[in-house]
């Protein structure tokens, strides 16, 4: 059956169109002036009609954490983040044994298999452990340690379904990594580090393209025996081939850094990522970052998860529809150059542009439609209302 969208304002890369988006067999078919006799008509009373939200980094929401090892917390984070509008996410995991790192792998696929009403998993982010200790930030500082090949073949082995991997390149072994990632066609990414401008161009060009939750625990302008440094922050702003992603939830990066990030690197260079622990979408209150059996307790109010001190962040309760909402309300984005920050650019890093990201024919049917408020009405995947 054609399912026809009308009365939408369609955001189509490089512009807003009108008239009746078609998805037929889980794909778009394209924009026509009038829907197609027999077809099934959603219809979008005015509201935009945008592509699926695409969410590179998270740990979880809906009370779940990917670090569970259940397939239900899989499935749980999934539904929650299909309501706010995700319709494609990368579960991403936190420092651990090598043990619950493999029961991760298994874990994911049978998820996906049984994943029928959340947002699809597109691949999984490892975030560490190849980390710096003084820029683990809620990373669990036991199982940081140097690249190794005898270490990290074998997880690449383990684990075909690696999307991205997350590391810190002042590391000894952190270019030969970074080389094996682009060998293998896995995001190679740059975070929790204390590298230095030299050192983050070593990473670029043995093969890293993109940084983790650019400003959170990462370098910047340093002393060292009384020379001025610059460091990974200055870099990621220098490059034009490294790709950013913040967390724009207001609070991780405010107001005035969302609107230095617009002005020096353009919205074509920067992804949204809610980077999302079990509290996303649930009241505010204790809650627990990483898995159930060995996370620590944090506090979620204001907005954010802290440690249980208030000393610093624990981790995001953003969903991907709040990211779009704050650089709209807060950083004076347009909701199409917004909407393409949590769409096309993050296609784009994860190399599915062709499949994902835009509204253009033969892609998949990943819609999402929401109000000028960014009020999630309806999520669509590969042409299935989830909700």
């Amino acid at each position: 059956m054609v399912t026809a969208i009308i009365n939408g304002k369609i955001l189509t890369p490089g512009k807003t169109r009108f008239g009746v988006l078609l998805l037929e067999d889980g794909k778009i078919r394209g924009i026509e002036d009038s829907a197609p006799e027999g077809a099934r008509i959603l219809d979008a009373e005015g509201d935009y009609v945008s592509p699926g939200f695409i969410d590179m980094h998270t740990h979880g929401a809906g009370g779940a954490d990917f670090m569970d090892g259940t397939v239900d917390a899989y499935l749980t984070a999934a539904r929650m983040h299909a309501k706010h509008g995700t319709t494609l996410l990368y579960p991403t995991t936190l420092t651990s044994t090598n043990e619950a790192l493999y029961e991760s792998f298994d874990t994911y696929r049978k998820a996906k298999l049984e994943n029928r009403d959340g947002a699809a998993f597109g691949g999984m982010h490892l975030e560490g452990p190849y980390f710096n200790p003084e820029f683990a930030g809620a990373q669990d500082r036991r199982y940081l340690r140097n690249p190794r090949p005898e270490e990290y073949l074998e997880i690449l082995e383990r684990c075909p379904e690696l999307a991205r991997w997350s590391f810190a390149p002042e590391l000894d072994g952190a270019a030969d990594f970074a080389a094996e990632l682009k060998r293998r066609g896995i995001i190679a990414s740059i975070g929790h580090t204390n590298a230095t401008f030299t050192q983050c161009d070593a990473a670029f060009q043995a093969g890293a393209t993109h940084m983790t939750h650019f400003y959170s625990c990462m370098s910047t302008i340093t002393r060292r025996n009384a020379f001025r440094y610059a460091g990974t922050i200055e870099y990621g702003y220098y490059q034009d081939g490294i790709t950013l992603e913040i967390i724009a939830d207001g609070i991780h990066v405010p107001k005035d850094l969302l609107l230095l990030l617009l002005k020096i690197k353009g919205a074509e260079r920067i992804s949204l990522v809610t980077d999302s622990m079990r509290a996303a979408g649930m009241p505010e209150g204790k809650s627990i970052l990483g898995g159930l059996a060995d996370g620590q307790e944090v506090i979620v109010e204001d907005g954010v998860a802290k440690l249980p001190d208030r000393s610093a962040f624990a981790g995001s309760v953003a969903t991907t529809d709040r990211l779009i909402r704050t650089m709209v309300s807060q950083a004076g984005c347009s909701i199409p150059d917004a909407v393409r920050m949590m769409t096309e650019n993050p296609a784009r890093v994860m190399g599915i542009a062709a499949s994902k990201g835009s509204i253009q024919p033969g892609k998949d049917a990943d819609i999402v439609i929401f109000d000028e408020n960014i009020n999630v009405k309806q999520t669509i995947i590969e042409g299935k209302i989830i909700c």
